[in-house]
């Protein structure tokens, strides 16, 4: 696949401008969107990425535009696990509504400044050293296994290098609108808003760690790889509060984004194998008779997991009352730090109020 210094330019520009106008259109302003303007976006963003995945398929060729769509499927799937991971952050911070937008915003962002590294990084090890394409498998196998059956349930904002960042940062006790710092009795002080960010940038650093590798092993393309990541990450803002409600509702999600990262572990040995140079390895011979799987097949692997995986959870969740007592983005835990703030506001109201009608 030929990219020009020019196209790269240039899709870069596009989507720093499309970064650019997110924040100042939709969160600079503090504002919890709606059902309808978050439909309405995620809409626009997904069919722009299939828009541009056909582009690709008619300019460059259908296998490129397989591997442009396994790739963004994948990484869409990862992204969505990535959301469930923010609304855990938000809900330890506590993160009035209103504010979540900015979070998200910069979080996304971090995020795609950290793939784009990762992937300049992995594009010069794969085209340097082929054995990298074994790292990436055994890795990506471990992570599958993690995925299946480790812990889910703690807090990043708990963890030890929050702890840490907490004992060597002053730290507010309460939120000053979405202020990252603030200034008490000439010294400076940073908020509860800037702990979140730290820890959202700290988790997509670990998203990273299997994001790129994943994507790495449906093609070597590092133009498909960006713009993948890319079109996962954008409208994932306003995806977050269209299935806010739903996220808790997917309870098979990490064993489907598990098998996936299996398949992919294993597409990348396969591979590995079939152009092997390691010397212990059959001579440092590549093993032409170990199958390379198309990349038709692993598209349609990919979206029947993730059909699966998300069929089954609704299904499993159904008429679950419980599930829907539990406090999710749309009325739930993060919205407790609103509520309280308002009763809190609402009780020094009330006590001036009675101070005013005090008799001097």
């Amino acid at each position: 696949m030929q990219v020009t210094p020019l196209i790269w330019i240039i899709t870069l520009a596009v989507t720093v401008l499309f970064f650019v106008y997110e924040f100042f259109a939709h969160v600079r302003k503090p504002h919890e969107p709606s059902i309808g303007e978050s439909a309405r976006w995620s809409a626009f963003y997904i069919g722009l990425a299939l828009l541009f995945g056909v582009g690709i398929g008619m300019v460059s060729g259908w296998n490129f535009g397989g591997e442009y769509f396994a790739g963004y499927l994948t990484e869409k799937a990862l992204s969505i696990d990535n959301l469930f991971v923010f609304l855990i952050v938000m809900s330890g911070f506590a993160v009035p509504k209103k504010y979540q937008q900015k979070v998200l915003m910069i979080g996304i962002v971090i995020a795609l400044i950290l793939r784009g590294g990762f992937i300049a990084i992995g594009a010069g090890l794969i085209e340097n050293f082929s054995w990298i394409f074994y790292i990436f498998g055994a890795l990506l196998l471990f992570l599958a296994y993690k995925q299946a059956f480790g812990s889910h349930e703690s807090n990043p904002a708990d963890g030890k290098f929050m702890q840490l960042v907490r004992r060597v940062l002053p730290v507010t006790d309460e939120y000053h609108g979405d202020r990252l710092t603030v200034k008490k009795g000439g010294t400076r002080f940073f908020t509860p808003m800037m702990l979140t960010i730290i820890a959202i940038g700290f988790v997509d650093l670990i998203f990273a760690v299997d994001s790129i590798p994943a994507i790495y092993g449906l093609t070597n393309e590092a133009y498909i790889v960006f713009t993948a990541n890319a079109f996962a990450l954008m409208g994932l803002r306003q995806l977050f509060f269209l299935i806010g409600g739903l996220l808790e509702r997917l309870v098979y999600l990490a064993q489907g984004l598990a098998v996936i990262l299996a398949f992919i572990g294993v597409k990348l040995v396969f591979h590995a194998l079939h152009v092997n140079e390691l010397s212990f390895i059959n001579g440092g011979q590549p093993l032409l008779w170990v199958p390379e799987i198309p990349i038709w097949f692993s598209l349609v692997f990919i979206g029947a997991t993730i059909a699966v995986a998300t069929v089954a959870s609704l299904m499993k969740t159904r008429g679950d009352g419980d599930k829907n007592d539990r406090h999710t983005v749309e009325g739930g835990l993060v919205a407790t730090a609103s509520n309280d703030q308002q009763e809190t506001d609402q009780q020094s109201d009330d006590d001036l109020s009675s101070s005013a009608r005090a008799p001097k």
